[in-house]
């Protein structure tokens, strides 16, 4: 009966921020800016550590990654966020929804075990100096990288695959800016609370499992730190681990708001200003928190402006 009334939905239409209507030029201008000098920062910071080989080292290793991550991570939901404030609805296709569904959810979820094995990385680097170069490697490097970015696609296949079998039978108007897996739920005409439960379950442990890690891993440091003679040696191992504190709370904080209610909700203004946060502010500060400020980081640049006029 309802297949025979409502015919399946085809493709949806993303409200954005129709509340802010009257600030639709501001909002394209400062979120296109935004944007813009993320992938160029983000860039910058990749290309430095390529060229300098006093960078090849695994911390930068990690941010390098880091780098890319974020990259893809603000690349899959900006573009549709700035065309939708062009034309003020941005219709997206069933698959091209689910496609950007599954980008987003899985390089979430790839920055968080990121996140945890840069902790794990400055945890040795701190707490085991004189066996961190032995046991951080370049093949552990690898290997912790590569299972951050498969780890966070294979913790978003399955949830993502069995919202692919529902039906949508209208409406299609999505009150969102990118096809996030709370209000496409909220559309659908079968019943989602098993998918709803599969999800918070997949999100409860990615976060868990990584925050748990991030968590000891600095308590570790921290307890470490306090046992540093002399000020300068203390306030040198605060300074390297404080900045990735600061990410790992705003990132943490806003993810957890998100993904961590076993129900979809209703209302979603709030979730959009945080959805702002976690997928369009945080990628913008983690290079100016993390890489901009470092000296080593500051220096490579110099040198690499000063490489082409050197005889």
């Amino acid at each position: 009966m309802s297949n025979a009334t409502n015919p399946l939905v085809t493709e949806f239409i993303l409200l954005g921020f129709p509340e802010l209507c009257h600030l639709r030029g501001l909002l394209f201008g400062s979120f296109l800016t935004i944007y813009v000098v993320t992938v160029l920062e983000n860039l910058v910071i990749v290309v430095t550590v390529g060229a300098s080989r006093h960078l090849h080292t695994p911390m930068y290793f990690f941010l390098a990654n880091l780098s890319v991550l974020d990259t893809l991570y603000t690349s899959v939901t900006s573009p549709t966020l700035l065309a939708g404030l062009l034309a003020w609805a941005r219709s997206l296709s069933f698959s091209g929804c689910l496609t950007q569904l599954f980008l987003f959810l899985s390089l979430g979820s790839s920055e968080c075990f990121l996140l945890a094995a840069m902790a794990c990385d400055r945890y040795l680097a701190i707490c085991h100096p004189l066996r961190y170069p032995a046991v951080m490697d370049t093949r552990l490097c690898l290997h912790l990288a590569l299972g951050a970015w498969l780890g966070g696609f294979l913790a978003s296949f399955v949830s993502t695959a069995l919202i692919s079998r529902l039906r949508f039978c209208g409406p299609n108007v999505l009150n969102h800016f990118f096809c996030d897996i709370s209000p496409l739920l909220q559309l659908s005409c079968d019943d989602t609370t098993a998918i709803e439960v599969l999800d918070f379950m997949a999100a409860l442990a990615v976060l868990t499992t990584s925050l748990l890690v991030t968590v000891v891993s600095y308590a570790r440091i921290l307890a470490t730190v306090r046992r540093v003679p002399g000020g300068a040696g203390r306030q040198k191992a605060f300074s390297t681990c404080a900045s990735h504190l600061v990410v790992v709370a705003v990132f943490y904080t806003t993810a957890t708001f998100m993904y961590t209610r076993p129900r979809a909700v209703s209302s979603f203004d709030l979730n959009k200003l945080v959805s702002v946060v976690y997928a369009l502010v945080t990628p913008l500060l983690n290079p100016i928190i993390y890489c901009l400020r470092n000296r080593d980081i500051r220096e490579a640049l110099a040198q690499l402006r000063r490489a082409p006029c050197a005889p």
